[in-house]
């Protein structure tokens, strides 16, 4: 299924269009339809929406002014039901006027520092893990797209002899990244050539940036250069990929418990198996200067029923990825809002933090 775009003016701004501005009582009586449908997934009525603002006001009264907010365009009436669910338009505008996006999220938060104070391993352990914990803390898909390596510098090139014949290759980057690979070098090799090659490659590669890779060294041993002439494949194929972004998706078997319609499930799953359109999705919203897209806002027609929140990933305070969330309009903004952020502020710190034990 192609993630077909529609007219970029979609992402400019906050919805393509500002919101009017409601009185008081009128974003009162929206807050609460959107926060009762986001709960119950069942039309809300007057009744509800007497009790959940405290307003002193007869139901006629609420009536009215939820009728007029189904005139501008915030609110629509399913079929013949007698309650009202919020549109795109009034989800955008309950997203916009949280006042406090992270209240009640201090367990949220709290989960997420305990997880980061405890996993250990390589960038890419840490990547996954993050996003199966943004996922099991939402129960929404997440993903997280992982820093390209366009600019980032080699920090050390090592060949580990497995066997007589077979070396691992070992390029460690000053991000925190680790790449490996295992080369048969076709005859045995003594131990001592596949330390010279890999001093050699080291003295080479260490502090240049990683498409350097596809111009090898050459030494005057012959038994040496056999061994470069063998790893040369797996070092191009590292320099090739330079620019590419990893991305790691959890909890997409959550998708048919957050959507109603199978064919909804059907179409998030198709985008998440298509690494480059995840990737332009989240650089859309952000570069958009949102933090939340919701419904046709961000673009893709096979996610027109989704929201997507979107929190940047930083190393050293210069932009390196995202975290995001697929789910329903009907999403739990607040919650999902503070967890997205959250994980993105940390996983920011421990990007940093490995490229500085890289770097000594």
């Amino acid at each position: 299924m192609s993630a077909k775009r529609t007219n970029d003016s979609a992402l400019s701004g906050s919805a393509g269009e500002q919101p009017t501005e409601l009185s008081d009582r009128r974003s009162s009586i929206l807050e609460a339809v959107v926060s009762e449908y986001i709960q119950s997934a069942q039309p809300v009525g007057s009744s509800h929406v007497v009790t959940a603002t405290g307003l002193n006001v007869s139901p006629a009264t609420i009536r009215s002014e939820m009728a007029q907010l189904e005139h501008e365009g915030y609110l629509t009436q399913p079929h013949t039901s007698a309650g009202r669910v919020p549109t795109d338009k009034g989800y955008r505008f309950f997203v916009d006027h949280l006042t406090t996006p992270q209240a009640n999220a201090a367990p949220q938060v709290k989960k997420v520092r305990n997880f980061f104070d405890h996993i250990h391993g390589e960038m890419e352990h840490v990547l996954e893990e993050s996003s199966n914990l943004l996922a099991n803390l939402t129960s929404y898909a997440s993903v997280v797209v992982a820093p390209g390596h366009t600019t980032t510098e080699i920090a050390s090139v090592q060949l580990v002899a497995l066997s007589a014949t077979s070396v691992l290759v070992l390029v460690v980057l000053s991000d925190g990244t680790v790449e490996k690979s295992t080369v048969d070098l076709g005859s045995a090799v003594d131990a001592g050539i596949v330390a010279d090659a890999s001093n050699l490659l080291n003295a080479t590669y260490k502090g240049a940036q990683l498409q350097s890779l596809n111009a090898a060294p050459t030494s005057a041993s012959e038994r040496v250069q056999q061994v470069l002439s063998a790893v040369t494949g797996p070092l191009s194929l590292l320099s090739k990929d330079a620019g590419e972004s990893q991305v790691f998706v959890g909890g997409p078997s959550k998708l048919a418990d957050a959507f109603d319609a199978v064919e909804t499930v059907r179409s998030v799953l198709s985008i998440l198996e298509q690494q480059l359109v995840v990737v332009s999705l989240l650089r859309d919203v952000l570069s958009s200067g949102l933090s939340v897209a919701i419904g046709h806002e961000h673009g893709y027609e096979p996610l027109a029923s989704c929201a997507v929140i979107v929190a940047p990933l930083e190393i050293d305070g210069k932009p390196a990825g995202a975290v995001g969330l697929l789910g329903p309009t009907r999403m739990h903004y607040p919650a999902a809002m503070a967890a997205a952020n959250a994980v993105g502020q940390e996983l920011s710190e421990r990007l940093s933090t490995l490229g500085h034990e890289v770097d000594h």
